[in-house]
């Protein structure tokens, strides 16, 4: 699993919701996609780990 995968989903869900600041949905979303997006490398690693217990198999099939 890429990291940009993900992240490509969390930005569209994100662009899907008006940009509202008192939404904590977006706000929620926005957020996040900012600090994964900062921290792209360690996410990387996380998802690379994740991958070695089998976490993606139903994604990846």
């Amino acid at each position: 699993m890429k990291a940009e995968t993900l992240l490509a989903e969390l930005n569209r869900l994100r662009k899907d919701l008006a940009e509202d600041p008192s939404d904590v949905e977006w706000l929620t979303l926005h957020h996040a996609f900012c600090f994964i997006s900062y921290k792209m490398g360690d996410f990387q690693k996380y998802l690379d780990q994740e991958a070695a217990k089998g976490a993606f198999e139903e994604f990846e099939e």
